[in-house]
């Protein structure tokens, strides 16, 4: 059986200020260093293409992503560690990506912490390829930092 989620009740939406409160909960619960408020309510205050996944009304997963001219660049990705490995992510960037075509975007950047391996196996089979590092761009949680690899899709 296919760990897949099929539920009438799955969605995927625009994210609005009220779903903040969710995204935010489940922002610090993935993350080491998590963005603030502040940051998302700039990105839906700027226009950037936010989205959420929800279930029966509930946030369960969110993507940021910004389009400038003929690029984009998917900047957050998050799912409910309750609801990681369900498919989830991948019918959230397939919408992004969508979402990206549709305003002219050419190319897709993300960057993506080299240890999660999960996530850089996710990217590659919907397309990405490597095209670099960044040194020590994410925050640990031991003080440290963690590279980045960059990587594109060309749409």
């Amino acid at each position: 059986m296919s760990a897949q989620l099929q539920d009438p009740l799955l969605g995927l939406r625009p994210m609005q200020v009220e779903d903040l409160p969710q995204v935010m909960a489940i922002e610090e619960a993935v993350y080491p260093h998590p963005w603030t408020l502040g940051i998302f309510q700039d990105c839906l205050r700027v226009g950037y293409c936010c989205w959420v996944v929800n279930l029966d009304q509930q946030v369960i997963g969110y993507g940021v992503m910004s389009v400038v001219i003929d690029e984009s660049h998917i900047l957050n990705i998050c799912i409910d560690p309750k609801w990681q490995g369900k498919g989830l992510a991948i019918k959230l960037i397939r919408r992004l990506l969508k979402i990206a075509r549709q305003h002219g975007a050419e190319t897709v950047y993300l960057e993506v912490r080299v240890g999660n391996k999960p996530a850089i196996g996710l990217y590659k089979k919907l397309g990405f390829v490597e095209i670099g590092q960044r040194r020590d761009y994410y925050p640990d949680r031991n003080q440290s930092r963690e590279d980045a690899l960059m990587m594109s899709l060309e749409l």
